[in-house]
Parts: structure tokens; sequence; C-alpha cells
């Protein structure tokens, strides 16, 4: 591309002029954007082709059943209550 001095150039150009050239340019972007967004689409198809789809992410860890809980607890609080020393309980 020849090498020319832009800012001395459009300060040369009318309203009119730059306003056709606005719409000439954002034209021009439009297109390169419609053919870049298709090059990646069918970039992307063919790669989703080959590998696996996003892992997701993993499942919770199971929960432990309420009976489960129960009996925990259970054990739980007569160990501690084996554990504590009987308070004396004031008159």
């Amino acid at each position: 591309m020849a090498k020319i001095d832009l800012d001395s150039h459009l300060d040369s150009l009318g309203i009119d002029e730059l306003v056709k050239l606005r719409e000439t340019v954002n034209a021009k972007l439009a297109e390169k954007v419609a053919s870049r967004q298709l090059e990646l689409e069918a970039e992307l198809q063919r790669l989703s082709e080959f590998g696996k789809p996003a892992k997701k992410a993993p499942p919770p860890a199971p929960k432990a059943r309420k009976s489960e809980e129960r009996r925990a607890g259970e054990q739980h609080g007569e160990q501690a209550s084996a554990q504590d020393p009987p308070t004396a309980e004031a008159a």
C-alpha cells in the first residue's frame, strides 16, 4: 500500500466527502467482520468434530443420608456425654 499523509488528506475533504468515506469504511468493516465470523464458525465446527465438548463442572459430592446423619449424631452425642464430667447442680 502506498503511504499517504492521511491527516492532510482528510483536512482537505469536505463534509459530504467525509460522510461518504465513513459510510464506505463502515460497509467494508461489516463485510470483513461477517467474512471472519463465517471463517471462525467453520473452524469451530471442524474442531468440534475432533474434540470432546467443553468439560462441565464435576457433580457435587454425594451427601450422607438422613439415617446415617442421625446415627452419627447419636454416636457423637453419646461420646460427648461420656467424656464430659457430670456437673453438680446448684440448689
